[in-house]
């Protein structure tokens, strides 16, 4: 235990010295503050019962396309170009170990900017204290339902990044390949189901109904509604302990 605690600490480290870090803390968010404002911006001069922070999480996909390859993609791929991995892995911690702690490193910081846009509310509350008054600015159960969506889906996104490292030598190849793997989860499932053809046969029924569950958006919606559903988080809670299972087996093979 004391090893892994040693190895954590070393990543979360890393993870605050390295320039990608910082790169996508500044693109993520920039990019929230200003989809933010637009958000509140379009609700204020309307009288639709939509949240801001409804539209706010509705584009979480967008920053996490490039936010969570440049968190990881430096996580294994360098260690291997380096040639570190082999001495570390010849240390008394296991691959689990090593692959267990780049992943909390990543996602700690991924819950970290995540969170801080939190703050985006309480700015415009002391910046405008007649908003305070708008039931809509600050829908509590709502922002509790729609942040605990986005931490759960980004374990699994987070993984996803994790084990493109594991796959190549080159930090670019990684986050590339993170990339695509991200946008075929995020927006894959819902462009397959457009261009499926419609059918009645029962078959046709349940993949429309398992593609249906599988989309990210659907889910989000139901977390905006307040609506708490806990199918969506042994989803990703199975989803990033598989990867997490291939990402320790093909980091110790290729040690």
């Amino acid at each position: 235990m004391g090893r892994f605690k040693a190895l954590l600490s070393h990543q979360i480290q890393l993870m605050f010295i390295a320039p990608s870090t910082y790169v996508a803390a500044f693109l993520f968010l920039s990019f929230m503050a200003l989809m933010y404002l637009l958000c509140v911006e379009e609700i204020s001069s309307s009288t639709t019962a939509i949240s801001p922070m409804e539209t706010f999480l509705s584009t979480f996909w967008v920053p996490v396309l490039f936010m969570v390859p440049l968190l990881t993609m430096r996580s294994l791929a360098e260690e291997r170009r380096m040639g570190t991995l082999g001495a570390l892995m010849s240390t008394p911690v296991s691959a689990w170990q090593i692959v267990l702690s780049k992943y909390l490193a990543c996602y700690i910081f991924y819950i970290l900017l995540w969170s801080l846009t939190l703050a985006y509310p309480l700015i415009l509350f002391f910046s405008l204290p007649q908003a305070a008054s708008d039931e809509r600015i600050f829908s509590w159960p709502q922002m509790f339902t729609g942040y605990s969506f986005i931490f759960a889906s980004g374990a699994m996104y987070v993984a996803i990044g994790i084990f493109s490292s594991s796959l190549t030598r080159s930090t670019l190849v990684a986050g590339m390949l993170s990339f695509c793997i991200l946008f075929l989860a995020i927006v894959g499932v819902g462009m397959m189901m457009k261009l499926a053809p419609e059918t009645e046969s029962a078959w046709g029924t349940y993949m429309a109904g398992a593609a249906d569950y599988l989309q990210p958006f659907r889910q989000l919606e139901d977390f905006s509604a307040s609506i708490f559903d806990t199918r969506p988080f042994f989803l990703y809670f199975s989803a990033t302990v598989l990867l997490f299972a291939i990402t320790s087996l093909i980091t110790e093979a290729k040690s």
